[in-house]
């Protein structure tokens, strides 16, 4: 049991989960993607940043990503995250362990950076966002419209490393020795904690 690089065959399980939030707030998604544009998304981050699973016992449990924040050359030390969990394992300490070593490996490709934007009110991903040493930067006020209704989101940052001087630019995770991304990944793996 534990974390693993997502590929796209598994796109159907982390489709599956993502559909649990297709109907909320939490994403401003209005319909749910194709298995086709879900496949293309995981390997387009997949070219430059982690995509992490959750596997147990053969089933994916939750999945978290990071992509590019903003497009400019200037913007390329940061990074966005975000994480997806199946309602059934929410609040084992999940969200935590994926993060972390989504964090600890963008901090090896040399992201300086971490940001994460979250619908108002998400109590969980505020929570998890809190203990994970986040900060609250801004609050965009109603900049969605779904389900009837405007909903605020909330911006939270977080640093991961210093900032210097002509940092080096950072560089793709395929290019990080693969023996340390697995001791990341084995080292944010194990049981979780009982419901």
């Amino acid at each position: 049991m534990g974390i693993r690089m997502a590929t796209a065959a598994d796109t159907a399980a982390l489709l599956a989960i993502y559909g649990q939030y297709i109907d909320t707030s939490i994403t401003f998604e209005y319909t749910l993607p194709t298995e086709a544009e879900f496949a293309a998304r995981i390997t387009g981050i997949l070219e430059t940043y982690p995509y992490l699973v959750w596997e147990e016992d053969g089933q994916i449990l939750g999945y978290a990503y990071a992509h590019r924040h903003m497009e400019r050359a200037a913007y390329q030390w940061n990074a966005e995250l975000s994480v997806y969990l199946d309602r059934a394992v929410r609040r084992r300490g999940l969200g935590q362990r994926l993060y972390g070593a989504l964090m600890e490996l963008l901090t090896m490709q040399g992201v300086l950076t971490a940001h994460a934007l979250v619908t108002s009110p998400n109590p969980a991903s505020q929570a998890l966002h809190t203990a994970m040493g986040f900060r609250l930067l801004a609050v965009q006020d109603r900049a969605g419209y779904k389900n009837g209704d405007w909903h605020d989101v909330l911006w939270y940052v977080r640093e991961l490393a210093p900032r210097g001087a002509s940092p080096l630019p950072p560089v793709p995770l395929d290019t990080l020795p693969r023996p340390q991304v697995e001791a990341v990944l084995a080292d944010f793996s194990g049981p979780l904690e009982r419901p």
